[in-house]
């Protein structure tokens, strides 16, 4: 039998306030994905990058929950979406880390994360969640941060 994980979603940021390393960089705030009580920032925080969700451009964050609800394909990746992007501009060609998500039934899925573009396995999940949870912590993610 596979353990239902339990996700939330809260309000982070790249640097806290005493942290010697935010001065002169850019202290991104985004929706964090906390799974099981853990950070998903914090798990995967040594390859600098930041969860893709509550940050940006209106359109941007509309877009990116789109996905995470599989509205919608990524245009090249398919059943892989971005999950974790450039903290300083969310482009995906500053290298990201994608997780595939698939639904079967009333779950939800992430698995296969891989650091792109050398398309490097990270050793992480799989995740399994309840869909009507998930659909709520992925929209309450809309404009977490602000909307840049």
């Amino acid at each position: 039998m596979k353990t239902i994980n339990d996700l939330q979603t809260r309000l982070s940021s790249r640097f806290d306030e005493s942290d010697p390393d935010q001065d002169g960089n850019k202290n991104t705030k985004f929706a964090d994905f906390i799974i099981d009580g853990r950070s998903l920032y914090q798990m995967l925080k040594k390859h600098d990058m930041v969860p893709a969700l509550g940050w940006g451009s209106e359109e941007n964050q509309r877009q990116m929950i789109d996905y995470f609800l599989l509205k919608k394909q990524h245009e090249y990746m398919y059943s892989r979406y971005p999950i974790l992007v450039c903290p300083w501009c969310g482009d995906e060609e500053c290298g990201f880390i994608s997780v595939r998500i698939e639904r079967e039934d009333d779950f939800v899925i992430w698995k296969d994360f891989r650091k792109e573009p050398d398309n490097q396995c990270i050793h992480l999940g799989p995740y399994y969640f309840k869909w009507d949870k998930y659909e709520k912590a992925i929209n309450d993610t809309f404009g977490t941060a602000g909307i840049q």
